[in-house]
């Protein structure tokens, strides 16, 4: 189910998506999509990769390790 949303774009970041839409041969509201899409990638990237970081921080014994690949 597609939903919809409205959003305000300064005259400066408008033109910013006019030229891109040009570039990438995108309508303006497939480059919105594909520039959220991504954004929302890379935000859920780097939010795992700090859980990953944190944990591989913490001390295990050889018995944790063990437990883990088993």
């Amino acid at each position: 189910m597609e939903d919809s949303l409205t959003i305000l774009l300064t005259p400066e970041l408008r033109a910013a998506v006019d030229r891109l839409t040009e570039t990438e041969g995108l309508s303006p509201e497939g480059l919105v999509q594909r520039a959220l899409q991504e954004f929302v990638f890379v935000h859920q990237f780097r939010s795992l990769r700090e859980q990953l970081l944190q944990k591989a921080q913490a001390d295990y014994t050889d018995n944790d390790i063990f437990e883990m690949v088993s």
